[in-house]
């Protein structure tokens, strides 16, 4: 199967590399994006938007030889659905990693705060307590140390889809600071900013407990994690 690891925020490619060695080991083509503007902490960021990083993906779809699971961590979910919605026929399961498919208008965090026209790593105090679970101070200073700064557009700008048909694609929401009975508790209280969930006619829940980071908190057992959804698929 071919995997296309999407990271989230202020990561690269490379942060996924203590979660794929099962996917790899098991015989998986496993492709580990880094992102327009991520390349580097002096990489020019100007003008990219989250339409680019969406494309950026689909460029990886088309590029694959049969139909791809995406893996979109945080924001790189909403990555993912943006090129799921793109590439329906083409993806076989989009897993969402402490993340959540977004309904239309949505933004993927617009409160971060701009320095010098782009969105730097945050503060610890700018998170809550429930994201930081297990993200010991080591793991703090290795985190920051590999952060990049994040493009405007990617966290401000509103998604937009052309298709129904991406409620089709069948999903995975790996749970880590929220358990799943939290998301079936608000899809069943008809909560708004999980009606795209609820749409999705292919969903599963795989709790996973830890904080918002897991492939720095839990890197082995989210890639056998992975491995299990994959098998699956």
């Amino acid at each position: 199967m071919d995997i296309i690891m999407i990271p989230g925020l202020w990561l690269d490619g490379s942060t996924w590399s203590a979660v794929t060695p099962p996917l790899e080991q098991a015989g998986h083509r496993v492709r580990a994006l880094t992102l327009p503007g991520k390349e580097s902490k002096d990489a020019d960021r100007a003008g990219i938007g989250l339409k680019d990083h969406a494309d950026f993906v689909v460029a990886a779809i088309d590029e694959a030889e049969e139909p791809v699971v995406l893996v979109g961590h945080s924001g790189g979910g909403a990555i993912a659905q943006l090129a799921s919605d793109a590439r329906p026929d083409k993806v076989a399961r989009v897993v969402y990693v402490d993340a959540a498919p977004m309904p239309e208008g949505s933004v993927i965090n617009d409160e971060i705060p701009i320095v010098d026209g782009e969105l730097p790593l945050p503060d610890w105090g700018f998170f809550e307590d429930e994201d930081l679970v297990d993200l010991d101070d080591e793991l703090r200073e290795r985190f920051r140390a590999l952060s990049i700064p994040e493009a405007v557009g990617v966290a401000y700008d509103r998604s937009s889809f052309t298709s129904e048909r991406r409620r089709d694609v069948p999903t995975t929401i790996i749970s880590c600071e929220i358990p799943s009975k939290m998301i079936l508790e608000w899809i069943d209280q008809g909560a708004p900013f999980v009606r795209e969930v609820a749409a999705i006619k292919d969903v599963e829940y795989v709790d996973l407990p830890t904080g918002h980071w897991p492939q720095f908190t839990k890197p082995t057992e989210l890639g056998q994690v992975l491995l299990e959804i994959v098998s699956r698929t």
